[in-house]
C-alpha cells in the first residue's frame, strides 16, 4: 500500500515541477522582453509556494500568474511578436529554391516576411521603429502587385531572397534585440 501513495506523491511533485517550469518558462520569455524584467520576480515567489504545497494549492497557482502576467503581456506582447516574427524569417535563411522544394521555399519567404511586417506595425513602439524593413516590404508588394502565385514568386525571386536578407542585417544591427 505504500508503494501506491509513493507513486501519487511522485506523480504530484512531478506535475508540479511541469506546472511551476511551464509558468516560469512562460514568463522568462516575457520578462525578458519587458525592459524591467520585473515580471520574473513577481511570478517566481508565487511559483515556489505552489511546489511546497499539496495538489489544492496547485491548482490555484496556475490561475494567479496569468492574472499578474496580464498587464505586462498586452505591453510586451508586440515585441515578442516582432522576436517570433524574426525567428521564422531567421529559419529560412538555411534554405533554398531547390527543384522539390521552391514553391514551398518561396512562399514561406513570402509568408514570414508579411508576418515581421505584421509584427513590425503592431508594434507598442509604432511602425517608425522600424522603417527600413517595412519601407523593403512596401517596395515588394508593389512589384508583386498581389500576385502571391509560384509563378511570380519565381520570377520576383531575387528580389524576394533580397529583402530577406537585407531585413536579416537591418535587424541585427538594431539596438533593440531580437534575436
Amino acid at each position: 500500500m505504500a508503494m501506491p501513495i509513493s507513486t501519487m506523491r511522485g506523480a504530484a511533485v512531478v506535475a508540479v515541477a511541469l506546472a511551476a517550469l511551464s509558468v516560469s518558462c512562460g514568463t522568462s520569455s516575457k520578462g525578458s522582453a519587458s525592459p524591467g524584467g520585473s515580471s520574473a520576480p513577481s511570478s517566481a515567489p508565487a511559483a515556489a509556494p505552489s511546489a511546497s504545497g499539496s495538489a489544492a494549492p496547485t491548482g490555484s497557482a496556475p490561475a494567479a500568474p496569468p492574472a499578474s502576467r496580464t498587464p505586462s503581456a498586452q505591453s510586451s506582447e508586440p515585441v515578442s511578436l516582432v522576436r517570433d516574427a524574426f525567428a521564422g524569417l531567421q529559419a529560412t535563411l538555411g534554405e533554398s529554391c531547390t527543384p522539390g522544394n521552391c514553391a514551398y521555399f518561396l512562399g514561406r519567404v513570402y509568408d514570414e516576411l508579411h508576418r515581421m511586417d505584421a509584427a513590425m506595425k503592431a508594434d507598442p513602439k509604432g511602425p517608425g521603429h522600424f522603417p527600413e524593413p517595412i519601407a523593403l516590404i512596401e517596395k515588394l508588394d508593389a512589384e508583386l502587385a498581389g500576385d502571391r502565385s509560384f509563378e511570380n514568386l519565381k520570377q520576383h525571386q531575387t528580389l524576394l531572397i533580397s529583402t530577406r536578407d537585407k531585413i536579416n542585417v537591418w535587424m541585427q544591427g538594431h539596438p533593440d534585440d531580437y534575436r
